[in-house]
């Protein structure tokens, strides 16, 4: 019994030879062994190779349009078309050059960009704060001063490559269920490059650059943000064959503060009270990162209280020269020992203030009777 042919591809019969094409793509991508996880997926693909090509051949479709099965006439009755084919084969094959691109791609350059590179710089509140200049080391590659990143020893040049002639690719020939297909691919010989260094530098092994350690200096802006990071266009990594340098860049960290704490723009800090201090009020000195300020303390200040102090935090990063604010937690200390007179001070105080403490109650009405009652049914 003939084999249905349109019904593999699952075609109609009058179907044009784009609309075969179409059909066979999708089911050579979804078939085919490197990229199905179908059990019969080979057997399938054979299948579909075999169906295609006797529909896309006049004389075999033919046959099959008048009922007959092509194979069955042909020496070796084989319904295959030779070895499988890649997925990128088949793609080569309808789209020509490889998976991505179309016609041919040339010889690759060996001058290429080179990577960025990242350093981490610790830094002081009051070194983010005002800003500061900061010499780095930085362990890189540079253009090889011996070639200057012509990667060849003196006056040498690279040599055109005999395999390719210098196009840095090769054509293959394949036998398809299409017929001869003519593919191209990176040349093996020259790695694609289209020619060959006979004769490297001895300096760079032919990378036309070299690692080294060197010094440079970095501007940080005043009001910086920890974890902010500082570009330094071309002071990266220099790519191969003495490509332009990629960026530096110098992520900044906060080191931690004695006595302030940053929020964004804003600082904050404790300042201790005494509590006779806070009861009759006071005012204090104190010190910020780059002046002397004083905090007046209202009488009866409660602990906690938060005093603000415009314009003595930060410098905003782009602010034009404003700073943020300064909040001075103030941080009221009761004595943990008195001597005999202080005592009886505070005693006389307590009297004279009507503060005297004879009997604390806890729990509401509710536990409370709840207690009671569990007493006396006790």
């Amino acid at each position: 019994m003939a084999k249905d042919y349109y019904g593999i591809l699952g075609v109609e019969k009058n179907a044009s030879e784009d609309e075969l094409k179409k059909a066979y793509r999708k089911l050579a991508r979804k078939y085919h062994p490197d990229v199905s996880d179908e059990p019969d997926a080979g057997e399938r693909l054979q299948e579909i190779n075999a169906a295609f090509e006797v529909l896309m051949d006049p004389q075999k479709r033919a046959i099959v349009d008048a009922g007959g099965d092509p194979y069955d006439r042909m020496a070796g009755g084989g319904a295959g078309a030779g070895p499988f084919m890649g997925f990128e084969d088949i793609m080569d094959a309808f789209f020509g050059g490889s998976m991505g691109g179309f016609g041919r791609r040339g010889p690759r350059s060996r001058t290429r960009p080179g990577n960025d590179a990242l350093l981490r710089l610790d830094l002081d509140l009051e070194e983010v704060a005002f800003g500061t200049e900061s010499t780095l080391t930085v362990d890189t590659a540079i253009v090889c001063d011996e070639c200057e990143g012509s990667c060849t020893e003196g006056d040498a040049e690279p040599q055109t490559c005999t395999t390719c002639g210098g196009s840095g690719e090769v054509q293959v020939v394949q036998r398809t269920i299409l017929g001869q297909v003519r593919t191209a691919r990176p040349c093996s010989a020259c790695s694609g490059y289209g020619t060959i260094i006979t004769d490297p530098c001895r300096k760079c092994g032919g990378e036309g650059r070299v690692r080294s350690r060197r010094r440079i200096t970095v501007k940080v802006p005043a009001g910086v943000e920890d974890g902010m990071r500082i570009r330094l266009s071309g002071e990266g990594e220099v790519g191969p064959g003495g490509g332009p340098a990629g960026d530096l860049y110098v992520e900044v960290h906060e080191k931690p503060h004695e006595v302030f704490t940053r929020e964004g723009s804003d600082l904050r800090c404790r300042v201790r009270v005494p509590m006779t201090q806070a009861a009759l009020g006071t005012k204090l000195n104190v010190h910020t990162l780059d002046a002397k300020v004083e905090v007046e303390v209202a009488p009866g200040t409660q602990p906690g209280t938060v005093k603000k102090v415009r314009g003595q935090g930060v410098p905003k990063l782009r602010g034009g020269g404003t700073r943020g604010d300064l909040f001075v937690e103030l941080d009221v200390r009761t004595p943990t020992k008195l001597d005999t007179e202080q005592e009886e001070l505070l005693k006389k105080l307590a009297t004279l203030r009507d503060e005297e403490i004879r009997e604390v109650k806890t729990g509401s009405g509710f536990f409370s009777r709840m207690r009671d009652a569990f007493n006396g049914h006790a």
